[in-house]
């Protein structure tokens, strides 16, 4: 009997199209975090320009993570009936237009409203591009390639906060969010070009042309074509959002929803507040933006730690202990003295364990849910979870509106670290037992 493309793609070798594959979903990734961060590069020049207080401007810079979440919840569902290809295209244009609009924006309001509407497809893109790489990879590799995605989002901080920061020595802020909506848009043509639809997808869903669209895939990543379809599963009709909230899956995606929740509401606050926080400490402009490429560079290299690890250690024991370390860095960034070399080595190694946190989470949760309700799985945990960094920046403004000192402030913020690490460790031997891509297509 003719091996089913779905088990064949997780145990052969991944070809030189499919790595190409996977590289554009890194780099996709990568278009997120410079759209997401982009607004906390441009926070101190708005903040001067219109006079935003600290309690106004930390719902500025969660707005667009309010979209992000419903773009998660919503992307990821649609994801699984329509594919994951034409949502990625559609999250890119949505992402794009969004950029460019708030270099128009006359206002806070208006500025907001643009924000959530990048925000749509930012959480879309992230829960797809999560998808389409666990797919794309075999089971030996999958926790490197999760991981290689994770740490996509910290090198298009780091490289696009490079410019950005680059643009606010002479420029307008507002040069933040046309090099965010140029690289957007350059991205398009890109996916249509180097990254076909998934070959799992296909061959549950079959949708019109689906051997024909397989095939063609499957010969392009160097793989044997198959002659039929694989038999549909019945389960595929079942709600996703049911199935996931019901045993035996109900557990494991409450806790990850809460561990991926809290620990966004601890990194969050560091991605969207070290700017503003260092320039009203009497920093530059240009200096503040780069204190936060520092946070993204230590983000970046534990990409390339937790990637190697994770062929070797356990991964929720490795992303417990970068989430302790996390929370008390965090902790120390409250108490650190107003000495740019002594805040950029605490930033970086804050940003080391923080973004090595999510890599791994990214992992365990991609490899949590069958394949049948992965789009949605995912996209519930990514888009619940994001209410944590849409929380994080409003709560911190509103600590430190009221008075709190810095030390309070990070304090009270880096106990979302404490407890994504406790949800992580109630997961226990909740999460699948064996990678979900080994399992039959349906199970």
């Amino acid at each position: 009997m003719m091996e089913d493309p779905h088990t064949l793609m997780a145990r052969s070798s991944p070809g030189k199209w499919q790595i190409i594959a996977i590289c554009v979903c890194v780099l996709l990734n990568g278009i997120d975090g410079f759209d997401v961060l982009s607004i906390s590069f441009a926070a101190p020049g708005i903040a001067a320009q219109w006079g935003v207080d600290r309690s106004a401007l930390g719902f500025i810079l969660s707005m667009e993570l309010l979209g992000m979440s419903a773009g998660s919840i919503v992307s990821g569902n649609l994801a699984d009936r329509t594919g994951r290809r034409p949502v990625i295209l559609g999250c890119l244009v949505i992402m794009s237009c969004g950029m460019w609009a708030c270099t128009q924006a006359w206002d806070l309001t208006v500025l907001s409203l643009c924000r959530l509407f990048t925000g749509f497809g930012v959480g879309g893109m992230l829960a797809c591009g999560t998808v389409m790489v666990s797919e794309l990879s075999n089971a030996k590799f999958r926790n490197l390639s999760l991981s290689a995605i994770a740490a996509g989002y910290p090198l298009g901080a780091v490289a696009g906060g490079y410019f950005a920061s680059r643009l606010l020595i002479h420029g307008d802020w507002r040069n933040v969010f046309m090099l965010g909506g140029c690289l957007t848009l350059f991205f398009i043509p890109v996916v249509m070009l180097l990254l076909p639809e998934s070959v799992t997808w296909l061959a549950q869903r079959q949708p019109p042309r689906a051997l024909e669209r397989l095939n063609r895939t499957l010969r392009r990543y160097g793989h044997e074509e198959t002659s039929q379809l694989p038999l549909r599963a019945t389960t595929v009709s079942k709600t996703s959002l049911r199935e996931l909230l019901s045993p035996p899956l109900v557990s494991t995606t409450l806790l990850l929803t809460l561990a991926y929740f809290s620990q966004m509401l601890t990194y969050y606050f560091i991605l969207k507040w070290v700017p503003k926080l260092l320039a009203d400490m009497g920093f530059s402009h240009s200096e503040a933006g780069t204190a936060l490429v520092w946070v993204n560079i230590g983000g970046l290299i534990s990409g390339f730690v937790v990637s190697a690890l994770s062929l070797r250690v356990n991964m929720r024991k490795l992303v417990m202990t970068l989430l302790i370390m996390a929370s008390g860095l965090v902790v120390l960034f409250g108490r650190c003295p107003a000495d740019m070399t002594s805040i950029r080595a605490v930033l970086t190694l804050a940003g080391f364990c923080s973004q090595g946190a999510v890599n791994g989470l990214f992992a365990i949760i991609a490899q949590s849910f069958p394949e049948r309700v992965r789009g949605s799985g995912t996209g519930f945990v990514f888009g619940f979870g994001r209410g944590g960094a849409a929380i994080g920046p409003v709560i911190a403004g509103w600590l430190l509106s009221h008075g709190l000192l810095l030390s309070g402030v990070t304090l009270v913020m880096a106990t979302g670290a404490i407890v994504a690490a406790c949800a992580v460790f109630a997961l226990g031997g909740g999460t699948r037992s064996k990678p979900a891509e080994m399992t039959a297509p349906g199970a």
